[in-house]
């Protein structure tokens, strides 16, 4: 060594690992919250007991070791309170089901508030301790700092028969520099029994070899504990990758006894040679920032464009060479793309199980008895639209709880049995993912939104409007059927926020209702904000994408197609009459259109239909490129694409182009209040769409 000055781990070190602990941490406060609303329905369940209790361990002992004393002091209380209710002495309640949600909700404060959250309500906190220390009849826990409790208080605590364990702790070489402390999870292991540690000393090397920010010691342990394996695997539960872990019963190694096998430790270690630690690392994951995944996915999109004008490139020079170079790159930024995107995509799990608790509060405050049931929670899709979905599925839950959900009596009174239901599903549709919120409540009234749309002049007292036109007045700004406003809801904004954060997820909305029976709210949103395939096509000198998931099949129309059908919208494909839109029309295009056209069949909310083009030009990996505020409110265009050749390809969505166009054709003009496409009807003065 050059000096006897130790490096120490870097400040940024440390907090990268702290960072990472908060995350883990956040991620278990959501189980154990979901845990406890299971166990508030099923108190006498073992198993949820036991995944409570050692959720509570975990955040104890971690927190401890990683600088977040107060909230591992806190949880310490918690913890001992549940000892009570694995003994058996104390039961689980209703009360301590509250107040160990309201104490999760202490700890969420006391994780961020390190990192710039708000400060943590001492006052709630200290009167959630009360309640406990009260509700236990005991000191519910000591009120002080966390410390090592009595060696045998957990084989007190725990029922069954003491078992014995081998265990084999090594840190790895980057132990100390993650700001991680063996001798915290010595201590927190002793809390769970009578334990024996030897020091094993083999592996450390001589001084002009020695790194001063490894750590070279090991030790082995027994431990005598009426605890599960889990709860001692917890206590290495955040460095379980970064050391050598191998927990064994005592038995599998042939001693009678603990003390035979404690004093098998005494003896030295036979090989101070590497040790399995010092082998390449084989961890089968690794937790990456979102922000370097997105920059990721943002250089991948990058390639693609370029990838594009490579091909572009070997068009025009028809050389073999660049041509098959050409052909190598796009194999190879296809696979890459797929990778980039599937490494983006999430399962919507974790967003379904927070709902639970807003179920569990609002239920509490409304008087109303009310269960959240999920289908689909495995159902993956793109993790910034997950980040995105929290809102709109907040204001839809928070809208069902309240209008739709009867009192218990109600619901007795129409027949329907006291406890109503909301129903959270996901599942895939092609390159959308179909997300429903159904509830068996009342149901939505049709003429009491039709007659409150008129009084807030949404409508005309006149108007004809169907089921789905009355049920989008629920959408508009503003509106809202409550008379009076209320902490949940009356003010008209919720459904708005719903509207406009679909909106600008490029998704769509959804709304059915039987009046008495209940309502299905459907939020229709692509898999992925990034990279789709889709394909390329040619209006005049004008160029379009159409999602290729949507597209079924292209087929070929002529002048004597038309004539044939007789100037209606439709063509023959195979027997079936499928009606088309065409896109010159459409977009108020005056040249001449061309000989042969193409139709593009497309899968639409509305079914089957049609899109005119001029040319089809072929398959095209689409980037998605925002078009920016100032046509936000074309409904039609979800984004734009560049070209291998500079240019800007629109990218169409299908579903809002076959209503628009049925919207243009049944209530007249939109856009371009001058044009025929904006009156409803082609140049040739057939409507857009063929009654």
């Amino acid at each position: 060594m050059s000096s006897g000055v130790q490096k120490l781990p870097s400040e940024n070190t440390i907090d990268k690992h702290k960072q990472a602990f908060q995350e883990e941490a956040r991620e278990i406060l959501v189980e154990l919250e979901s845990s406890l609303l299971a166990l508030n329905e099923n108190p006498q369940d073992r198993d949820l007991i036991g995944r409570v209790f050692r959720s509570m361990h975990t955040i104890k002992g971690s927190g401890a070791m990683f600088g977040f004393e107060e909230l591992a002091a806190f949880t310490h209380h918690l913890e001992n309170a549940f000892d009570e209710v694995r003994k058996g002495s104390l039961q689980v309640t209703p009360e301590l089901a509250d107040l160990s949600l309201a104490a999760v909700d202490r700890m969420k404060e006391m994780l961020k508030e390190p990192s710039g959250g708000a400060p943590v309500d001492q006052a709630a906190a200290a009167a959630i301790l009360t309640k406990l220390k009260n509700l236990t009849g005991s000191g519910g826990a000591e009120c002080g700092a966390v410390g090592p409790k009595a060696k045998d208080s957990t084989l007190s605590a725990v029922g069954g028969t003491p078992a014995a364990w081998l265990i084999h702790f090594f840190p790895g070489p980057d132990f100390l520099c993650n700001g991680s402390d063996p001798l915290l999870l010595l201590r927190e292991l002793k809390q769970l029994g009578e334990m024996q540690a030897k020091a094993c000393m083999a592996a450390v090397p001589p001084m002009s070899e020695l790194d001063p920010e490894r750590c070279y010691v090991g030790w082995d342990i027994v431990l005598k504990t009426a605890a599960p394996v889990e709860a001692i695997r917890d206590v290495f539960i955040f460095v379980e990758d970064s050391c050598e872990l191998k927990i064994e019963p005592v038995a599998a190694h042939g001693a009678a006894t603990p003390a035979a096998v404690a004093r098998s430790l005494e003896d030295p270690r036979k090989t101070p040679g590497r040790r399995d630690y010092d082998k390449a690392d084989t961890a089968s994951s690794l937790r990456v920032p979102a922000a370097k995944l997105d920059q990721f996915v943002n250089l991948v999109g990058e390639l693609v464009t370029v990838q594009a004008r490579l091909i572009e490139i070997a068009a025009r020079r028809h050389d073999p060479d660049v041509t098959a170079v050409s052909e190598e790159i796009e194999r190879l930024t296809s696979a890459l793309r797929e990778n980039s995107m599937s490494i983006r995509m999430l399962p919507i799990r974790g967003t379904f199980e927070r709902f639970r608790r807003l179920v569990h509060d609002l239920a509490r405050d409304l008087h109303k008895n009310v269960e959240l049931t999920i289908e689909g929670a495995d159902t993956e899709l793109d993790k910034t639209v997950i980040d995105q979905l929290n809102d709109p599925l907040l204001h839809l839950i928070r809208n069902s709880m309240d209008h739709g959900i009867e009192s218990p009596e109600a619901r007795i009174a129409a027949g329907k049995p006291p406890t109503a239901t909301i129903h959270l599903s996901a599942q895939h549709s092609g390159a959308h993912v179909l997300i429903c919120v159904t509830d068996d409540g009342r149901g939505i009234d049709a003429a009491a939104v039709r007659e409150r749309g008129v009084e807030n002049g949404l409508v005309a007292a006149d108007a004809q409007l169907c089921e789905a036109e009355i049920f989008s007045l629920i959408l508009m700004p503003g509106f809202s059927t409550a008379r009076e406003v209320t902490d949940v809801s009356g003010r008209g904004v919720g459904m708005d926020v719903v509207h406009q954060c679909v909106d600008a997820l490029r998704g769509t909305i959804g709304i059915s209702s039987t009046f008495g029976t209940g309502t299905s709210v459907t939020l229709r949103l692509p898999l992925t904000l990034a990279i789709i395939d889709g394909l390329l096509v040619r209006l005049e000198q004008a160029y379009y994408v159409i999602p290729l998931a949507n597209t079924l099949e292209c087929i070929e129309l002529t002048r004597q197609d038309i004539e044939k059908a007789n100037g209606r919208r439709f063509a023959d494909v195979r027997g079936e009459i499928i009606p088309y839109i065409r896109l010159r029309d459409f977009f108020d295009m005056q040249t001449e259109r061309p000989e042969r056209e193409q139709i593009m069949i497309a899968e639409t909310e509305e079914g089957r239909y049609g899109f005119v083009v001029d040319e089809v030009l072929g398959h095209h990996q689409t980037v998605i490129k925002n078009l920016g505020r100032l046509y936000r409110h074309v409904q039609f265009v979800s984004g734009a694409t560049i070209l291998g050749n500079g240019s800007v390809a629109l990218i169409l969505d299908p579903h809002r182009l076959v209503k628009e166009a049925i919207g243009r054709t049944l209530h007249g003009p939109r856009i371009h209040p001058n044009s025929a496409a904006a009156k409803g009807r082609g140049k040739d003065g057939v409507p857009l769409i063929s009654p």
